[in-house]
């Protein structure tokens, strides 16, 4: 039996407090820009709705970066900032450098995707939530330790049937950006393992 003197203990408490933390509140400030850009929205009524992925629009392409903090009115923002909060702060606490490499993963996989294969306009963070979700169980799936197994258990628990967001078929969701955003945050978690 190993022992691990009282100050590392504290040490590692600390660390994974500030991690905690330093997730929080960037998954809390991002969310808030994306409420506060949907305001701006619809005071404008609905004029930033126009920085969504614009289907083989070569001139829109680089409106797969913005896409995913717009969103089409308050009930879509509040249909995704739960899931989002959520996997999101999971996904942030694994490390947050490895958590923007992954979100700029899911947003180029998922964006990319949606940009070929879509007929319409799209936006919303659904990418990035089914993104988050993707990196959470691929983590379970490629770097095989216990606590990441855990999570990934959890997470297909709790909110596995999102999985039926990738089937084609329910007008005015994109079953695209659920689909490539989903890929994208395998993708990261495939690339981003440890060596």
């Amino acid at each position: 039996m190993s022992y691990v003197p009282e100050r590392q203990r504290s040490e590692g408490l600390a660390k994974h407090g500030v991690r905690a933390l330093s997730s929080a509140v960037l998954i809390g400030s991002v969310t808030a820009v994306m409420w506060v850009l949907e305001a701006v929205d619809y005071t404008m009524n609905g004029w930033l709705d126009r920085f969504g992925v614009q289907p083989r629009n070569v001139n829109d392409l680089p409106d797969i970066f913005t896409a995913p903090f717009m969103h089409g009115g308050f009930g879509h923002l509040m249909a995704n900032t739960v899931p989002f909060l959520i996997l999101g702060f999971i996904a942030a606490a694994r490390g947050i450098a490895k958590f923007l490499a992954m979100s700029l993963i899911v947003v180029v996989v998922g964006g990319l995707g949606v940009w070929f294969t879509s007929s319409a306009n799209t936006l919303g963070s659904s990418i990035l939530i089914f993104g988050f979700f993707g990196y959470l169980v691929g983590r379970g799936i490629f770097e095989r330790r216990l606590l990441d197994i855990g999570i990934a258990i959890a997470v297909v628990a709790v909110y596995g049937t999102m999985l039926f967001g990738v089937i084609p078929g329910e007008p005015g969701i994109s079953w695209q950006g659920h689909l490539f955003g989903l890929i994208g945050g395998v993708l990261g978690a495939w690339f981003l393992r440890r060596s």
